[in-house]
């Protein structure tokens, strides 16, 4: 059975707070794990008025204290905004708190514009190209090696499982030769699918930690008790790509707007195809079909599903759908 997830960019709704976001996130959170989600992940974002999840390993540690099973973790921590020994810190904490429950997915975008990210980094004299160093330095504190001639307290001896991600063949190409699990970000970016799966399995090198490829997948799922439904509730997130894509801002969660797609023009119906292709959006029967047809496609390990609606209980609806249609699988 493949294994499913969810991502949650803990969208803050028009008309919103931050308080309900997070709020909502920790009762997702609670309500996902006893759906048999095996993870929950947040994702580091900056100067974005729609997503609340910035101060990653803070919001973290609230699902954590919200539930007592699923893993809880960062999809992801963008490496160059912090150092390395920052990072051991915060999920060392993390894992004190939650001992065999902590992942951290490891990016090396910014996670915002360049003016964002100059006043994160007070400069921007960090390369994403120090990535893969960046992430060897951050193992050792980890494995407690002495390498670096500092011991991270907490973080020393943790056992935290580190991911690679990516939506370029870079990440896909550092997750093989480390020998650590890979999470493509095909929900938004899905232009180098299949040629980052190939290069991850044909060139994975067994490591300590992992034995074989384990790959995950992002994929968008709208579901509800009718296509039409679905289709309305959809229409949210949709008018948030739009609206990131044509002015390079994100924006708080809008409502469903009924027929939105019919009243985009050519170009913008496109753009949706495009980068929402990793997507199934209907009833409980059209769901199942959609994902047997993505995992019979790439052959993911794990899918790590996301749903961003405007009424969150439409949103706990659409997730329990979506497991029965994995179970059901």
């Amino acid at each position: 059975m493949t294994a499913y997830s969810l991502l949650d960019l803990v969208p803050i709704i028009q008309g919103g707070t931050a308080s309900q976001a997070l709020a909502n996130a920790a009762d997702l959170a609670s309500h996902v794990e006893g759906l048999g989600y095996t993870r929950y992940w947040v994702a580091e974002h900056h100067g974005m008025e729609g997503i609340a999840s910035a101060a990653t390993a803070v919001v973290i540690a609230h699902v954590g204290r919200a539930t007592s099973t699923i893993r809880v973790g960062a999809g992801g921590i963008m490496l160059p905004n912090h150092s390395p020994l920052q990072v051991a810190e915060q999920f060392g904490t993390l894992d004190a708190l939650f001992p065999g429950r902590v992942d951290l997915g490891l990016g090396r975008a910014p996670g915002s514009d360049q003016r964002v990210s100059a006043a994160i980094r007070r400069g921007l004299d960090s390369d994403g190209n120090e990535f893969p160093r960046d992430v060897q330095e951050l193992q050792s504190y980890f494995a407690d090696d002495g390498r670096t001639g500092i011991r991270a307290t907490p973080g020393a001896g943790a056992k935290v499982d580190l991911w690679i991600l990516g939506s370029s063949l870079f990440g896909a190409q550092l997750a093989a030769m480390l020998g650590l699990p890979y999470a493509f970000a095909s929900h938004f970016a899905p232009g180098l699918l299949d040629e980052a799966i190939d290069m991850y399995r044909r060139n994975f090198r067994p490591s300590d930690v992992l034995g074989k490829p384990h790959l995950m997948l992002g994929f968008n799922v709208f579901a509800a008790d009718t296509d039409a439904e679905a289709e309305l509730l959809a229409s949210s997130q949709q008018q948030a790509f739009v609206a990131i894509r044509t002015t390079g801002k994100g924006i708080q969660l809008p409502p469903p707007v009924p027929g939105y797609r019919a009243s985009l023009g050519g170009h913008g119906n496109a753009m949706l195809d495009q980068v929402l292709s990793a997507s199934a959006i209907g009833g409980p029967e059209k769901i199942r079909q959609q994902l047997a047809a993505f995992i019979q496609r790439t052959g993911a390990d794990e899918l790590m599903l996301t749903s961003a609606m405007f009424d969150h209980d439409a949103r706990k609806k659409s997730l329990s759908i979506a497991a029965e249609a994995m179970r059901g699988l």
